[in-house]
């Protein structure tokens, strides 16, 4: 267990404003952002942080505070009404829950060395907590609006979201990216200083997420012998998951196949019905199963009972699904773009597609579904190759950002000054 000089515990400030560490994957506001959050904070702790890590509450029923273990907190605070909002209404509280932080900061006499905030709403946030506390603010925006402007005429993110971005990284002391096509993108489009971006990848755990035994895992899920072309992720047309059902109606293996895709909660049947209608349009409707978001402890259960896992993004940052698929040793097939291009191996680990359109898709998937010992070689090379996104490596370098902006004697900021 790591400790600053004289035995001082750092203390970190982690500011998740519109959405809870706490929350299920896949669901409409849940994603790789709360699996990173979560975790990191976990690897900190091991290391001898102490985290406490600040949401708005969205449930009226949820506990201000779970001590989710030994120095490491969820904090649900209350800024406008219990309930899930979009973007442009949090940024509307956002006020209110910066003050809500610093009151319950203050109330605990609490002090904190470190603010790292995810996502450009809980920038706003670290940047009006760092005036207040005079410390460091790291910040992490895990997707960008420029750059999902530029990635799909689908997607038109405001510019209350584009010029919040440019003054957060104007203002943070560290943006942290996952890639380094990420860190060039925001040096070259809202003109970060060079010095002032670190890249370290997302995060993934080895010993969750490993190959197993797939008769077992798909009886467990109670699915039958057929092949398994698996997408996880939130359904929103970013992620292409039309692309794929519409590769898998032009499918002309004659291997039995089913597509299984793991997200999406009570605020995603729109998503689901457009889905549905394209499936049965396509006539594979009875091939296309829509299950839910699941627990991330059981999502290992889906990756081992698959064949082919199919991120046909068009755009990821990172693309922490395919990592997770790559440590169970299933092959990816992927879209090339973003943070894909740095993950998956063309031809080694998985296959890139440069083309958002179904047939390339199709072509792969059925490439694969033909070829058992390739989806078995791709699938070794992928698990070998993932080894370097061990959760121990990516804290490590997190915790040696924080080290960088802090005196190594600190003197603490009074947090509720």
């Amino acid at each position: 267990m790591e400790r600053w000089p004289g035995g001082e515990v750092m203390r970190i400030a982690v500011i998740s404003a519109h959405t809870s560490p706490l929350a299920r994957p896949g669901g409409n506001k849940a994603g790789g952002l709360n699996v990173y959050v979560l975790e990191l904070a976990r690897q900190l702790v091991a290391r001898g942080c102490n985290v406490d890590i600040f949401s708005r509450a969205t449930q009226r029923d949820m506990p201000e505070i779970t001590q989710i273990g030994p120095g490491l907190r969820a904090i649900h605070l209350r800024a406008g009404p219990a309930r899930n909002l979009s973007p442009e209404s949090v940024h509307k509280r956002l006020d209110a829950f910066t003050d809500a932080v610093a009151a319950f900061a203050a109330h605990e006499d609490a002090t904190y060395d470190l603010i790292h905030s995810h996502y450009w709403l809980s920038g706003l946030v670290g940047e009006q907590l760092k005036a207040r506390w005079q410390i460091p603010h790291v910040t992490m925006f895990h997707t960008l609006g420029e750059i999902k402007n530029r990635a799909s005429l689908s997607e038109h993110e405001t510019d209350l979201r584009i010029d919040s971005e440019s003054r957060i990284i104007a203002g943070a002391d560290r943006v942290i990216c996952a890639t380094e096509a990420e860190r060039t993108l925001i040096r070259r489009l809202y003109h970060a200083e060079a010095g002032k971006v670190s890249v370290i990848p997302l995060g993934v755990d080895l010993e969750r997420f490993r190959p197993a035994d797939q008769e077992a895992a798909r009886h467990a899920l109670g699915l039958n012998g057929e092949r398994i072309i698996l997408f996880v992720g939130r359904l929103e047309p970013l992620k292409g998951i039309d692309i794929l059902i519409n590769a898998a109606a032009t499918l002309e293996s004659d291997v039995d196949c089913s597509v299984l895709i793991v997200g999406g909660d009570e605020s995603s049947r729109v998503q689901v019905d457009r889905l549905r209608g394209i499936a049965r349009s396509r006539g594979i409707e009875d091939r296309v199963a829509f299950v839910g978001a699941v627990d991330h402890d059981k999502l290992p259960l889906y990756y081992n009972a698959a064949d082919i896992c199919v991120v046909p993004s068009h755009y990821e940052s990172f693309g922490l699904v395919a990592v997770e698929a790559m440590a169970s040793g299933v092959p990816v097939v992927a879209s090339r773009v973003g943070g894909l291009m740095g993950t998956i191996k063309d031809g080694e680990t998985g296959y890139l597609i440069p083309w958002l359109c179904p047939e390339p898709f199709a072509e792969r998937i059925e490439l694969l579904l033909d070829n058992e010992p390739l989806r078995r070689n791709l699938g070794e090379a992928a698990r070998e190759a993932v080894g370097r996104y061990r959760w121990e490596n990516v804290a490590a370098a997190v915790l040696s950002v924080y080290e960088s902006l802090t005196n190594p004697t600190p003197q603490l900021a009074a947090a509720g000054s």
